[in-house]
């Protein structure tokens, strides 16, 4: 047994509360759900409920939790840690929490349920209390002291099972609405857009952080850095290709994917003029800019050795002006063994020109192969910084190298069991779940393995350049292949895992549609399936 934990990572004030709440945790079934540190505000007064518990058929029970020495003397708590020595209202804060959450619900659109069952208790799990210890509001079955923590979910069943005039005890459904409450998967639109804007802030901070990378590499002019999904590449390819501009060098910053040379330009545009690249796109624009002749999107022939052909042969006709000095590249893994002779040729100096390649072996997704038959010198980023603890965790065992987990802590990650046929059924089902629960659409994005969406199919038949806008419209959500979003990402991400085209890009394609969803992952589709693709680690964590 072991129930769930929000957040999954929470701070504790001492020692003995941290073993109090493993322990406790330990002890509650699965369909319990645990809470640390919930802050309760109303318009008279601010408190932070420390642990609260919410059982299925017994009850909800806040627990004050006091660590360290606790004493009552006339009338008068005290606690002694770390040298201070405090006076405490246990009780008070107790009682206060367990109305606030009361009222929190009753006021909650989404707490459809009477009031459950609810109790106070005051925890003081390094202190042992006399066997006739008795307070002013605080009976004895009500605490839990040091010699209670072994079965301390016992102690808060006798003590919810005593409480009088109390309702019902709520239901599994009801708990997990309680979930939802305060573990905000479904709090009100404004609440949801300054949490995921503060977590995007978050994100931002940390990947920024990771410039020291392109600071310590100043003096290498040709560097592959391979980091996994979330890792902040693609922030650093622009940051890289902005310094690089700044210095006076012509800069390419280069892609293989519509979708993302489109947020690659619209990432260049916000910088100075004197910043910008001479040229942001994919690899087959540059060589159409020279004058190639466009091809059809199904001819494979045509993009991976008639139009490198041609590329090599008219960059050597190039005047030096429209050359470049550098050549950036994101996604670097998606790039033919062909393309490469290309990327020298635009250089002006084939031999010395500064390349730097961004690239995620663990998403090479295409059924093209190739390394870069430059050298380059690898660097690796292990940090995933995107994406929320539960996400990162769910495709962690996915990814080349492994990783560590620097993102915030956030909501679990849900799963739709379901057929492969019926998996974009229940994407649709739950897409609109999420914009009905307050989500914006621009927020949100329909994701399938194999065959595509519907609305896509609709979509792309106006044009590639028509549907790729629907990606930066905020009117309805972005329906797309894993195939097309890599290197892109949404806040909340409803995988529909529908089949596979490609059984040998399966695992691949599976990593990348798992990393698109920031804040909010919802995978719709076969476990079997699943665990067969993607092993059993990723099965366990959707299903955990």
């Amino acid at each position: 047994m072991t129930a769930r934990l929000f957040p999954e990572e929470p701070e504790f004030a001492s020692a003995s509360e941290q073993l109090l709440v493993q322990t406790l945790r330990d002890q509650l079934p699965d369909d319990a759900a645990l809470f640390c540190n919930i802050r309760f505000s109303d318009r008279s007064q601010d408190r932070e409920a420390d642990v609260i518990v919410a059982w299925p058929g017994v009850g909800v029970a806040v627990v004050e939790v006091k660590g360290g020495s606790v004493s009552l003397e006339r009338g008068e708590w005290r606690q002694i840690g770390d040298g201070v020595d405090r006076m405490v209202r246990p009780v008070d804060q107790a009682v206060a929490c367990k109305y606030l959450l009361c009222e929190y619900l009753a006021d909650h659109p989404r707490w459809t349920a009477s009031r459950p069952r609810t109790a106070h208790l005051v925890a003081l799990p390094a202190t042992t209390l006399p066997a006739d210890f008795r307070a002013p509001g605080l009976a004895r079955w009500m605490t839990v002291d040091k010699t209670d923590v072994p079965h301390v979910a016992a102690r808060i069943r006798a003590a919810l099972e005593k409480v009088r005039d109390e309702p019902d005890p709520p239901t599994a459904g009801d708990v997990d609405a309680l979930v939802d409450c305060l573990a905000g998967t479904a709090i009100p639109q404004q609440d949801l857009l300054a949490q995921v804007a503060e977590r995007e802030a978050a994100c931002d901070l940390l990947t920024r952080r990771q410039a020291k990378v392109l600071t310590m590499l100043e003096s290498f002019h040709r560097v592959e850095i391979r980091g996994g999904a979330g890792s902040g590449k693609t922030w650093l390819a622009v940051e890289k290709a902005r310094r690089l501009a700044a210095q006076g060098q012509r800069v390419a910053l280069m892609c293989y994917s519509r979708g993302l040379a489109e947020f690659l330009k619209r990432r260049v545009d916000t910088l100075r003029k004197k910043e910008r690249p001479g040229y942001v796109g994919t690899f087959h624009y540059l060589g159409i800019g020279w004058g190639v002749e466009p091809g059809s999107d199904d001819d494979s022939q045509y993009w991976e050795e008639f139009l490198p052909a041609e590329m090599v042969s008219l960059a050597a006709r190039l005047p030096e002006s429209e050359r470049f000095d550098a050549i950036v590249i994101d996604e670097g893994q998606d790039f033919a063994e062909s393309w490469w002779d290309v990327v020298r040729a635009a250089l002006r100096d084939p031999d010395e020109g500064s390349i730097y390649v961004f690239s995620d072996e663990g998403q090479r997704i295409f059924a093209r192969q190739g390394r870069p038959t430059v050298d380059l010198t690898p660097i690796p980023l292990n940090e995933n910084l995107r994406n929320t603890k539960q996400i990162a965790g769910t495709f962690s065992s996915l990814a080349p190298e492994q990783m560590e987990i620097r993102g915030l802590a956030g909501v679990p990650v849900r799963f739709v069991q379901c057929s492969s046929e019926d998996a974009v059924d229940a994407a649709d089902d739950v897409a609109e779940a999420l914009l009905d629960g307050g989500w914006p659409p621009e927020h949100v994005a329909l994701l399938t393995t194999h065959r595509r969406h519907p609305v896509q199919v609709e979509r792309q038949a106006e044009g590639q350049d028509a549907y790729w806008d629907t990606y930066w419209q905020n009117d309805d959500l972005f329906y797309g292949h894993v195939l097309g979003f890599k290197g892109l990402e949404r806040p909340a991400v409803v995988l529909a895992v529908n089949g596979f085209r490609n059984e040998a890009r399966a695992r691949e394609m599976l990593y990348v549609g798992l990393s698109r969803a920031r804040d909010l992952l919802v995978v719709c589709g076969d476990l079997e399936l699943i665990r067969r693709v993607g092993g059993k680690a990723v099965a366990r964590r959707l299903t955990a």
